[in-house]
């Protein structure tokens, strides 16, 4: 399989602290990865370089077979985690002008600029300055200027900040839709159930090193403690206190344990039908935001303030 990303022991130091260390990473031709970490944690800095807008100190790195990103800079489509579009310009002239950076003209260009303000819904918008738009126009704008021209790389830094429930489903949409195309898509975010979701692969990194790599699902097998959930007519709260319950999330008719290595679920079960009447038992792995809570920890704050290795 074709690997569109390629990163082996990168490292970028920015003075004497380092932003990212011994880095490797491998992404294929036509799957999704999510690039998870928290503030701080080296995210954007490895997404710049893969973009080159900065370079390693140490490493090799390669993108769609090259060593450096702007010699295939029209394969590449990027979102960056600090939005811009000029304000002035209309939204037909703001994709024109983005599509004709990206080697787009004539015909196809107003082919490419039609079918996606359709897509997104700002056909009748067309004509309007940027400025006019809603926060959520404004982020739908930007965004297709990163698949217009369809690209074999779509790298995105939070694309789904601050959108509606429907338009994240767009966005969604979009991008399964260039996977299916056969490109490759990094994207990093916080919303580990769009990662579990929408992921063939994560990987997460926490103060410049790397500390998961695999499928969703090989994570999740990784970890041996299982969560109960449970639903019931009647009240859960006495099984917070049942013998290795480490953590308990009990709500009205709800409850979600996590169990200590050894804990027999069923017993936790027999405890549940002796208090209320069961209608749901079932025995999970942990689920992303467990695992992110559990490696990096309730309490993380970012170390780095230098300007250009914020996340």
């Amino acid at each position: 399989m074709t690997e569109a990303v390629l990163l082996e022991g990168v490292t970028k130091r920015f003075g004497r602290f380092t932003a990212v260390e011994d880095f490797s990473m491998r992404l294929p031709a036509g799957q999704v990865l999510g690039f998870l970490g928290p503030n701080g944690a080296g995210k954007t800095t490895t997404l710049r370089m893969v973009m080159s807008i900065i370079y390693p100190d140490a490493g090799r790195l390669s993108v769609l077979g090259h060593s450096k990103t702007l010699e295939v800079k029209d394969r590449i489509g990027y979102l960056p985690e600090e939005r811009g579009l000029y304000r002035k310009m209309t939204v037909q002239e703001t994709l024109e002008y983005f599509g004709r950076l990206k080697g787009l003209s004539g015909r196809r260009l107003q082919e490419r600029v039609a079918t996606v303000l359709e897509r997104i819904g700002l056909s009748q918008w067309r004509g309007k300055r940027v400025e006019a738009l809603s926060k959520g126009m404004s982020q739908k704008l930007q965004f297709v200027t990163a698949i217009l021209h369809e690209p074999e790389l779509l790298i995105l830094d939070e694309p789904f900040s601050g959108l509606d429930p429907l338009n994240v489903d767009l966005l969604e949409r979009l991008i399964a839709e260039r996977r299916q195309a056969g490109a490759a898509v990094i994207f990093s975010t916080h919303q580990l159930n769009q990662a579990e979701r929408l992921c063939d692969r994560i990987v997460l990194i926490n103060r410049g090193r790397k500390i998961i790599d695999g499928t969703v699902a090989e994570v999740r097998a990784g970890f041996s403690t299982r969560i109960v959930v449970l639903d019931a007519v009647g009240d859960l709260s006495a099984l917070a206190r049942h013998p290795g319950v480490v953590e308990a999330r009990v709500t009205a008719g709800h409850a979600r344990l996590e169990l200590a290595d050894g804990t027999d679920p069923q017993e936790v079960l027999r405890q549940a039908v002796q208090v209320a009447r069961v209608t749901r038992f079932e025995v999970q792995r942990p689920d992303l935001q467990e695992i992110f809570v559990r490696l990096v920890g309730r309490d993380h704050a970012p170390t780095d303030h230098s300007p250009g290795a914020r996340s």
